[in-house]
């Protein structure tokens, strides 16, 4: 069975075992583009195994069961060219978490997947409902991401490249566009290091990459599981990490008001490879350092084509750490890595005397003034001005400047920092910047738990009282908690009833039922009645309380926006949710 839309032409193609309609469908439409989710692993092959004469059912089980790729099931399969552009991003959390988070509706079809039968007519109206559905909500998905298909078509005509590669990632762009070609490496530690840079007080740090015990990812590299092997030290008062995914660092629970300066690095990594010859070895390098100095260019200008170029610079980096791509350079990204560590560390060591540190992150470091009015600040923003352009002259590096009044720091990944004056510019964007799961900015394909997170930025922000966020709003789409079992849990029960006694939490099935659906919609609720959510895991059946959600909830996996809140919705829960977050930034 296959639901296809066709958008342009407003029409919609359902076809039930019926392979010469399919034909002519495809037929009709091999010069258009096909748009999917996850269709590049999955949906493509099925497609191509049914004109190939393929029974489809091999080919599920090839790619679902055995985990194979489906271009390897048969040669037959390339007989049937497709332009496929998958909406579906790395880390995405599937179709339905989308549908979720758009407020729109999750059920499941109540007709099992497995079934050993033929369909009954019924059975596969509904099952033509329900992948109809999907259909529509991939549309949703690729409207919310229509710029990404933009940037990668305007990249195909850049570089006048055949409309084939619609097929292909964004890395896999990447390495064609750079004449990359694949060859076997190694020397992944063979690490070098930064001739300019100064390091004294901290050379410790310095020692550590130097000392080739400390050459390996993990602390037991046998263990994938193991932990992640790094050197954890004090820089300037401040808890910090060095390893071999970046420095980060963080005073926890910091919160202060005065002369606060973020100092990014503008572009690191790809300016790390042009200015210390760290590109892949596998590539052209010139090439990649024309593709810079041009989008540089076309930025300055405000032209939109510098959005296809930015593929290709922000993509090769991870490149180099991914063994499928033609970019596979290990030594090359840790030399990136590292030079990046050190060079940042340089920095703080020459600022430490003049501000104090207040963060630390990859590409940028926040300190604060030891000011106390306007006329000291101006004055050790050219002290720490100097120091920075003396930083840049030795490294090559470009510094990028933001000024902030306010900072709420729960830790090096999960802060909001506020500046002075207007809170938002002339194109009504937030002058604010906040990172973290917790204040993070949302959109509609990451829409969970909405309102704390409006009512604790609320606060920080623009000081409105968390109780008075939550109790005013009456949407109901607001206050919804979207979660999803991974394939490690089989099922969702609902109605389990948690009594907790001390430390430990003990939970009873008496009213419980086993939920069709692997991705709901919850609500908390005031009614004692309602139970909560627990996971059974797929292997030892195991019962776990389904993690962050409440005691008493009410499921609505229908469509909800526009629904309003019913009398029954804790609100209570959210405000304490939000209150209890806020402790962890060291607000409250």
């Amino acid at each position: 069975m296959v639901v296809a839309i066709d958008v342009v032409n407003q029409k919609e193609h359902v076809i039930v075992n019926d392979t010469k309609r399919l034909e002519q469908l495809y037929c009709e439409h091999k010069q258009d583009i096909w748009v999917g989710f996850n269709s590049r692993h999955y949906d493509q092959y099925i497609l191509k195994g049914i004109l190939a004469g393929f029974n489809p059912k091999r080919i599920n089980d090839w790619i679902i069961v055995k985990h194979r790729v489906g271009w390897e099931f048969s040669s037959l399969l390339r007989k049937f060219p497709l332009y496929n552009y998958d909406v579906m991003q790395a880390n995405d959390g599937g179709l339905k978490r989308f549908e979720g988070f758009m407020g729109n509706d999750i059920k499941e079809s109540s007709v099992p997947f497995d079934i050993d039968r033929k369909l009954t007519a019924s059975e596969i109206a509904e099952t033509i409902k329900y992948c109809r559905h999907d259909v529509e909500q991939t549309i949703e998905v690729f409207l919310e991401r229509k710029d990404d298909f933009e940037a990668q078509m305007g990249l195909l005509k850049m570089f006048n490249m055949p409309l084939m590669n619609i097929n292909k990632t964004k890395v896999q762009l990447s390495a064609q566009i750079l004449d990359a070609s694949k060859r076997t490496y190694n020397d992944e530690f063979d690490i070098c290091f930064p001739d300019i840079m100064r390091i004294n007080k901290y050379n410790f740090v310095v020692d550590w990459y130097k000392d080739k015990n400390n050459r390996k990812y993990r602390i037991d590299p046998s263990n994938e599981k193991s932990e992640k092997h790094k050197l954890s030290c004090d820089i300037a008062g401040v808890p910090h990490q060095f390893g071999w995914g970046g420095v980060h660092g963080a005073l926890e629970q910091y919160c202060d008001e005065g002369y606060f300066l973020m100092m990014d690095v503008a572009s690191l990594y790809p300016n790390l490879m042009i200015r210390y010859n760290l590109h892949s070895r596998s590539c052209n390098p010139q090439k990649f350092n024309n593709i810079v100095d041009l989008r540089l260019n076309y930025k300055h200008e405000g032209n939109p084509l510098q959005a296809p170029l930015k593929i290709v610079i922000n993509g090769t980096y991870g490149a180099m750490k991914a063994k499928s791509n033609p970019l596979y350079d290990p030594r090359q990204a840790n030399n990136v890595c590292v030079h990046g560590q050190l060079l940042l560390l340089d920095l703080i060591e020459k600022l430490e005397p003049h501000c104090k540190i207040i963060q630390s992150n990859t590409d940028g470091i926040l300190v604060k003034l030891n000011a106390k009015n306007d006329k000291e600040a101006d004055e050790q923003y050219s002290l720490i001005d100097d120091i920075a352009y003396e930083w840049e002259q030795r490294t090559g590096l470009t510094l990028e400047f933001d000024e902030y009044r306010r900072v709420y720091q729960k830790d090096v990944n999960n802060y909001v920092i506020v500046p002075d004056g207007e809170l938002y510019d002339k194109k009504g964007k937030p002058r604010w910047k906040s990172k973290g799961a917790y204040v993070k900015k949302l959109n509609n394909l990451d829409y969970d738990l909405p309102i704390v997170n409006k009512a604790m930025v609320d606060f920080m922000v623009k000081g409105i009282p968390v109780e008075k966020t939550i109790l005013e709003c009456d949407e109901l789409k607001e206050f919804q908690q979207v979660k999803k079992i991974s394939s490690k849990y089989s099922k969702l029960l609902y109605g389990t009833r948690f009594e907790s006694k001390g430390k430990k939490v003990f939970m009873t099935y008496s009213n419980t039922v086993e939920l069709n659906e692997k991705c709901i919609r919850c609500f908390a609720s005031k009614d004692k009645r309602d139970g909560g959510l627990a996971k059974v895991h797929a292997e030892t059946k195991a019962i776990a309380k389904l993690e962050g959600t409440p005691e008493h909830a009410f499921l609505f996996n229908d469509e909800v926006n526009g629904v309003k809140c019913p009398s029954k919705l804790d609100k209570q829960w959210y405000i304490d949710l939000a209150n209890q977050r806020l402790k962890d930034f060291g607000v409250m």
